[in-house]
Parts: C-alpha cells; structure tokens; sequence
C-alpha cells in the first residue's frame, strides 16, 4: 500500500528501550483508589454510590452527564469512604469530583453483564454495540479520552467507508500500545472487527510507525484470516500518531481545520481502545484499568503495567522500584505532548499513557533568547503554521490577529517548541492564546444567548400586550354589542307593551 506526504513534523531521540522489552505486568489494586468523576472530554459523570457503600470491581460508580460524557466504574472492590474534590492530574493542581475507595484486598467484580461471544456476523445490532460500548465507559485511549460510542455513533451522521486503528505511538518513551500489539493482538483485532461492525465500514487500516516491526508482525499474524483488513507502516516522524495527519498518510484525505476526520469519511480509534472494546463485549468488562508506561533515567525498573484506574501516581511508582535519582521533571503522558504533573498523589485516569521521571540530562531546555528567524518552526509545524509569526502576535495581546493566522487550527504536538534554537517556548504561547480564544468565544456565546433571551422575552412580552389589548377591545366590543342587545330588547318590550295597552284599551266597552 502506497503512503502520502505528511507535511511538517521532527525527528527525535525516542528512548523506547528503556521499557519495549519489558513486558505488560499487572499492578495488584492499591490499598486506595481515588476514582475522578471525569476522566474524559464532555460532562463529568454524576456520582451514583453513596459513602459507607460497598462496591465490586466494575459497579457503575459514576453515570455519564448531559450531552458527551462517559460512565465510571469502581476499579477494585471495597468501601465508598468519601466523594469529594481531590487533586487531579493536570499542571493546575485544580480538584474535581472524586469517588474515593478503600480497597477490600479481594479485587472482586461486580455483577456485570452478559458477554457476547458469538463469531460474525454478531447477534446484535450496531447500535447496541454502540450502547454497550457506552456502558462500559470506554474513551480514547491514545490521551484524546473522547467517549469512544460517539465516535462510533458517527455513522448517523456522516457516511463512513473506513475504520483506521492507530498504532503509531509516536511519543518519545512511551510503548505500552507497542506492548499491547505484541501480547494482545488477537483481542486488538477482535476489538477492531466488532468496532467495524459497528460502524459498516468497507476498510480497515491498521497503522503502526516502521520502529515498531514485533508489534506489526504480531498484528499482521492476528489479521491475516480477515481480507478486510490491512496492516501498513508509516514513517518514524513526530506527530504521525495525530489522527489527522496518520489519515492523510495511509488514505490521502485531508481534514479540514475545525473538522472531525468523520466529516471526510473516516473514524480514528487507538490500538488500546480496540482491546478495552473486546474485553467490554467479549467478557462484559468495563474500563476500569489501562496498560501505562512508566519510564525516564528518574525510574530504577522502567516498566509498562496495566493499573487500576484512580491508582495514584506514588504508588505506581514505588511499584516500579520507586525513583532514583530525583527527576527534574515528572510528565503525564508523552514528553512532547505530555503535561507536568502537580503531584505524586495525582491518580492514574483513562487518558494516562505515561509516567515519566525524567532527569535535567533527558530535558531540552536552556534559557530563551531572541528569535534568529531561522524558520525552523514554520518547516517542523505539521498544521502548515507560522509559530514565529503567531508568537509575536500572541506576546503582543492581539489574538484575533493569531487567530486570523491560524492559531486555533495548532494541535498542540510541540515540533516548533523542540526544534527552535533559541528556546522560545512557542506551544506555551499558543496554549495561552487558544485557552483565551476559547474563553472569549464562550463569553460571546453567553452574551449572544443572553441577548436571545432579552429579546425573546421582549417579543413575548409585546406579543402578550397585544394579546391583552385584543382581548381588551373584544371586552369592549362585546360588552357595546350586549348593551345594544339590550337596548333593542327593551325597545321591544317597550313597544310589545304599548301595542299591548292600546287593544287592551280597544276591547273595553264604553260606559
């Protein structure tokens, strides 16, 4: 299969032997998981268990909110002890909702339900795969966290023809789905066939960057009795893991800015979704643990493990020998479009890929200086940008002049920030910008909606004094129309009783 040129992106020092020999090894549950309520794009999910309740492992803690949510299941059994605002794993260090349980020791399921393992064509129909995969909570598993039953729900609303399963992993140190190819690939493909089904597409395409070749061997063996599917390889460059452009590289179709890869007829899931698929509909599982990469010079035994989901970060490290020596930084996810963690007590969710404690020898930094105007940036950005020029505007405080070049079509990969020599922190700026972009365009929508409401209330209110005075002169006329009734009827009377008087007076004999 012939590949097309993808625009932009870096070269990098990826570091993955520091764990792609090591094999998935399961993390026993903590003595304490703290569970957040939100652990995806959309809506939190709202909180159904109460304290001092038990719950198994997989029980629906949480119910998906209004509009794009997902569900929340209880990673290990034990006891409810609190619903509060704890940490979350973001920079911010800001709380959020969470169902904090105490382990019982005995890692128990829940009652769960009936799995389907029937070959294809399935009993079911698309759309209660579609429900299913709702139920059990699954999201992207690739750090997006988009509710995966939207995705392939998809098909109500635009025509799909192909289903591409990423496999790239384009990030420096992270190879927990390279793993997963290796020992998981029949549940992957398994994932994958029900996730088509799903969505009655034509093809399947299975993309896995060329440093990867176990983990396309073992994907090719685990796909050879299906002729509808295809596994490719793609080119080792940064970002070729970004749907968008892993889309353009193996299909040639290009996603316009502000558009989802559905509207041009293609829906993107990860490699690890299509595992969390099969385990949902083969064994009736929900998504309560992931396979994530613990890795850095800052880790004693890099490892990727599969770990209950609300795990805090501490004890995954001390899981893997704990730290030495002392990171200079510690990452959730990729170091390229990873974010630092606030803390050690920040809890493992469904989008953690990665932990890396990485040390100041593995950190490209060094202190900024002024912009030579290399054009380094503009050569290394894969959306076509120019992050000089959008850098200076956003130093500046003219974001809709960013705005106008392009600053919202950024997919926050990083390539600029890495490649420029003199250091300018130029994803920060952009980050900065969308994150205010984004706030003033919710103002404006809030302002807009306001002005709906006012006038929609001004309308009915002159609607409803029109009303009124209509009804007012309807009163009024009917009230005139009754008076004249009955000034007619009382001529009437009046004349009924003169004629009445008259022969009475003509029948009276004369004296």
């Amino acid at each position: 299969m012939s590949l097309f040129q993808v625009r932009g992106g870096v070269k990098l020092s990826y570091r993955k032997e520091l764990s792609s020999e090591s094999p998935i090894v399961r993390m026993p549950a903590p003595k304490r998981v703290c569970v957040p309520l939100q652990q995806h794009v959309g809506s939190p999910a709202e909180p159904v268990v109460e304290v001092g309740q038990w719950v198994g492992k997989g029980q629906l803690i949480g119910r998906a909110g209004r509009g794009i949510s997902a569900n929340v299941h209880a990673s290990t059994s034990g006891m409810v002890i609190a619903i509060e605002d704890r940490m979350a794993p973001h920079p911010s260090g800001l709380t959020q909702p969470t169902v904090v349980i105490e382990a019982d020791g005995e890692d128990r399921w829940g009652e769960l339900p009936q799995p389907i393992t029937d070959d294809f064509p399935l009993p079911v129909t698309p759309k209660e795969l579609s429900e299913r995969v709702a139920a059990a909570g699954i999201v992207g598993l690739g750090g997006a966290a988009f509710p995966s039953a939207v995705k392939l729900d998809m098909r109500y609303k635009h025509s799909i023809d192909t289903l591409v399963i990423n496999g790239a992993e384009c990030e420096p140190y992270i190879t927990c789905d390279d793993r997963l190819m290796r020992e998981a690939s029949s549940e992957i493909v398994d994932g994958v066939r029900i996730m088509a089904y799903a969505l009655a597409v034509e093809y399947i395409i299975i993309a896995i960057e060329a440093n990867k070749p176990q983990a396309v061997k073992s994907m090719r063996e685990a796909a050879k009795a299906d002729k509808s599917i295809r596994v490719v390889t793609v080119p080792t460059r940064f970002p070729m893991g970004s749907a968008q452009h892993l889309l353009l590289a193996v299909t040639g179709r290009e996603t316009p800015a502000d558009r989802r890869t559905a509207e041009v007829g293609a829906v993107v899931h990860n490699v690890a979704t299509a595992r969390a698929v099969s385990c949902a509909i083969r064994r009736g599982e929900p998504l309560v643990s992931r396979v994530v990469t613990v890795s850095g010079l800052g880790v004693r035994e890099p490892a990727n493990v599969e770990v209950p989901l609300g795990t805090s970060v501490e004890d995954l490290l001390a899981f893997c020998g704990g730290l030495h020596p002392v990171p200079t930084l510690l990452i959730g996810g990729g170091p390229m479009m990873g974010a630092p963690l606030p803390s050690v007590h920040a809890p493992v969710v469904k989008g953690s890929c990665g932990v890396l404690a990485l040390t100041a020898s593995e950190i490209n930094e060094g202190p900024e200086s002024p912009c030579i105007r290399c054009g380094k940036c503009v050569s290394a950005c894969p959306a076509g940008l120019v992050p000089v020029e959008m850098a200076q505007l956003v130093r500046r405080g003219d974001l809709q002049a960013a705005k106008a070049l392009g600053v919202q079509d950024c997919i926050a990969c990083g390539s600029c920030s890495f490649i420029c020599p003199s250091h300018i922190p130029l994803a920060h700026y952009f980050s900065f910008a969308n994150g205010k972009l984004g706030a003033l365009d919710r103002d404006a929508r809030r302002q807009d909606r306001i002005r709906s409401l006012v006038q929609a209330r001004s309308e009915r209110t002159a609607r409803e004094a029109e009303a009124k005075k209509a009804a007012a002169a309807a009163r009024k006329a009917a009230k005139a129309a009754t008076a004249k009734v009955a000034v007619a009827a009382a001529v009437v009377r009046q004349a009924h009783h003169e004629r009445g008087d008259a022969e009475t007076c003509l029948q009276e004999p004369s004296t």
